[in-house]
This record gives structure tokens, sequence and C-alpha cells, in this order.
């Protein structure tokens, strides 16, 4: 089963910036739709930002205008940009791709990537 890898994480302070990266095959994010989900301590998953097949993007709407999710075939890579990071954003950010018949997700979850916003 394809297996996605998460890096990038780490500690920043409240209004800094961070760029995860997720390793997705040039193959898989051309003909599905990838997104970047976040879990927080004693909290469900859920979607973060989502790009289509297409190209075009989606936000949830507590880091839109502050997110931003793009893809790079040559590098097989999709990014998350985050911008003006709070405390709220702390979170385990995990990315999977969802297959563009079924929308259903294309692969198990991965370890993740930590994200710490504290001062």
């Amino acid at each position: 089963q394809v297996q996605f890898k998460e890096s990038g994480g780490g500690l920043v302070q409240p209004g800094g910036s961070l760029t995860l990266s997720c390793e997705i095959s040039e193959e898989i994010l051309a003909r599905n739709a990838a997104a970047w989900y976040r879990q927080a301590p004693g909290k469900t998953r859920e979607l973060v930002a989502e790009i289509s097949r297409g190209g075009s993007d989606t936000y949830a709407d507590s880091v839109r205008g502050r997110f931003a999710i793009s893809r790079d075939f040559a590098r097989n890579m999709m990014t998350l940009f985050m911008h003006s990071l709070t405390p709220e954003d702390t979170a385990t950010y995990y990315c999977n791709a969802l297959d563009w018949r079924t929308g259903t997700l294309l692969s198990s979850w991965g370890q993740g990537t930590q994200v710490t916003v504290s001062s």
C-alpha cells in the first residue's frame, strides 16, 4: 500500500511561519486530489487544506488566508505553507490523497509531523 511521508514540523512562536512537505509521486498527484489534515490532542482529525486534480485549492475556515497548499510534480511533493501561526494550530499534521473516482483515502495514516506553536 502506498504510504506518504510528512516532514517540516517543529516548534514556532505565535505569529511565525512554517512549511510542511509531503512526498507524493507525480502520478498520484496528477490523478487525484491531495490534502493536509491535522489532529490536536483530544480532538478528531480535521481537513485543513485540499488541492484538486485540476489544481484548485480549498481551506478550512480556521486557516483560510494564512495557509497555502501547493504541489510540485517535478519534486513529487505537496507543500503546506503556514503563516501567522497561533497556538490553536498546534497539532500533528498528516497528508493523504483522495481517489479521484470515489473520494476515499489512498493510504493509511502515516506518522505525521508535529507542529507546536508556543512562546
